[in-house]
C-alpha cells in the first residue's frame, strides 16, 4: 500500500484510550453530587482548575513542538514563559469570575483573593491573582476538589501520552498553535457551563439539573477532543512504519 493511498481516518465518534479516560473524568463530579451533596459552585471550581491543567499541558506541548517555525531551544524560552504569563492572567480573571458566581452557593465561603497593590511588579500581578485564587479555593474547598482535580490531570495526561507523542502529533504543531490552542476551547466551553450553570444555581442545585449539567460538559468535551485529534492519519498496528512515512508525517496509531 503507497502513503497517497492510506485513508484519514474519522474520529469523530472515537472511544479510544484516551477518549474513555476523559469521559470518566468528567463523571467522577457524579460521585460527588450523589454521595457528598456537591452544588453547582463546587462543580464550576473544578471546570475552572481544568483550564490550568490544559495549560500544564500545553506548556509541555511547546516543548516538544517541532512543526513549523518558532521551534528551536531560544524561540521557546521566550515563548514559553510569555504564553504562562498571559495564559495565566486569563485564567486568573476567569477564576476570579467564576469564584464569584460559586460564593452565592453554601458550600464555597467568601474569601480575599485579590493581591495586595505593589506586591508583583507589572503584569505579574495576573500570576499573583492566580496563585491568590488557587490558595483560596484549594484552603476552603480542596478536600471536596481533589479527587476529580486529580482525574483531570491523568485524562489530559493520557491524551498528551497517546496523541501528542505517540501519534506524532508534535511533528506537525507548532509552537503559535500552540500560543492560542486554549483559548478556544475554554471561550465555547466554559461560556456554555456557565449559560446552563445560571438556572441551576437559581434553582438551589436540584440534583437532576446537576447530573444534566455534568453530562452536557462531557459531551461537549468528548466532541472537542475527537474533533481536535480527527486528522491524523492513523496506521493499523503491526505494519513497517518505514514504508509508509518516508516523511514523518504518518503516525501510527
Amino acid at each position: 500500500m503507497s502513503h497517497e493511498t492510506l485513508p484519514v481516518v474519522p474520529r469523530w465518534w472515537s472511544l479510544d484510550l484516551s477518549t474513555v479516560t476523559l469521559i470518566v473524568a468528567n463523571l467522577v463530579p457524579i460521585i460527588g453530587v450523589l454521595l457528598f451533596g456537591w452544588d453547582a459552585g463546587i462543580i464550576l471550581l473544578v471546570y475552572w482548575s481544568e483550564n490550568l491543567v490544559v495549560g500544564g499541558y500545553n506548556i509541555l506541548k511547546m516543548v516538544f513542538a517541532q512543526g513549523g517555525f518558532g521551534t528551536n531551544p531560544v524561540s521557546k524560552l521566550f515563548a514559553i514563559p510569555f504564553f504562562a504569563v498571559h495564559f495565566g492572567g486569563f485564567c486568573a480573571v476567569h477564576g476570579v469570575f467564576v469564584y464569584m458566581m460559586a460564593q452565592g452557593m453554601d458550600q464555597v465561603p467568601d474569601i480575599d483573593i485579590f493581591p495586595k497593590a505593589g506586591q508583583w511588579w507589572g503584569p505579574l500581578v495576573f500570576l499573583q491573582l492566580l496563585l491568590n485564587v488557587i490558595s483560596g479555593i484549594w484552603s476552603q474547598v480542596g478536600d471536596d476538589m481533589f479527587w476529580p482535580v486529580v482525574s483531570l490531570v491523568f485524562s489530559h495526561g493520557v491524551s498528551f501520552v497517546q496523541n501528542y507523542l505517540l501519534r506524532g502529533e508534535f511533528r506537525k504543531t507548532t509552537v503559535a498553535q500552540l500560543m492560542i490552542a486554549p483559548y478556544g476551547r475554554i471561550a465555547v466551553m466554559h461560556i456554555s457551563i456557565i449559560v446552563a450553570a445560571f438556572p441551576v444555581m437559581a434553582l438551589g442545585s436540584p440534583l437532576p439539573l446537576l447530573v444534566l449539567l455534568i453530562l452536557a460538559k462531557t459531551l461537549l468535551d468528548t466532541y472537542f477532543h475527537n474533533r481536535g485529534h480527527r486528522s491524523f492519519v492513523l496506521l493499523p498496528p503491526h505494519h513497517d512504519l518505514a514504508s509508509y512515512f518516508p516523511h514523518g508525517n504518518v503516525v501510527e496509531k
